[in-house]
């Protein structure tokens, strides 16, 4: 099975620093989920690993996070894209889960759900934390410079091996022309 495992805010639609909290904060970054379709159409399945601390900050709850995430799968069925599961961390930093990315944990329950090896999955996300959880579960791992991918460039926080594309769109376009299994 190809699966591609990606971060959300920031990498499928823009981010926030005050968080999207709502359905009409949720706004698709131009051409991600055009990308997304290609990647399914190139027999890619998809997964969606997510910090949402909101929730647990009290910003927003769990009924606001299920109409974003539908907003987001309807606009995706209109380009004929789709993603396979949503996989999110509801927690604060304070409270130390093993779901939260930097850490793992979000990746090792999508390895067991879709009985998939991590280190034939590529990852794509748009910040520090998204990259290290992304090697620490041994995936390729792959930056984009929308939503916090920029600031990361340009912090030198990049870890050697990761490649940085502009946005969801390019990193599709090398995936789909190299033709590999990931």
């Amino acid at each position: 099975m190809k699966l591609i495992i990606l971060d959300r805010d920031g990498v499928i639609n823009e981010d926030s620093d005050e968080y999207v909290k709502s359905h009409h904060e949720w706004r698709a970054i131009p051409g991600s989920l055009e990308a997304i379709a290609r990647l399914n159409q190139n027999g890619y399945r998809i997964v969606v690993a997510t910090n949402q601390s909101g929730i647990g900050r009290g910003l927003f709850d769990m009924s606001a996070l299920n109409v974003m995430h539908a907003k987001m799968h309807r606009a995706l069925a209109t380009v004929g894209g789709k993603i396979d599961a949503v996989f999110f961390c509801p927690h604060t930093p304070e409270d130390q889960c093993d779901c939260r990315k930097p850490k793992p944990g979000l990746f090792q329950q999508i390895a067991k759900r879709f009985g998939v090896e991590l280190g034939q999955t590529t990852m794509i996300g748009d910040s520090d934390r998204d990259l290290a959880a992304g090697l620490a579960a041994g995936c390729e791992v792959m930056l984009v410079r929308t939503g916090k991918g920029e600031r990361v460039v340009l912090d030198g926080k990049v870890p050697e091996g990761v490649q940085v594309f502009d946005n969801l769109a390019t990193a599709v376009d090398h995936l789909v022309t190299r033709g590999e299994r990931v």
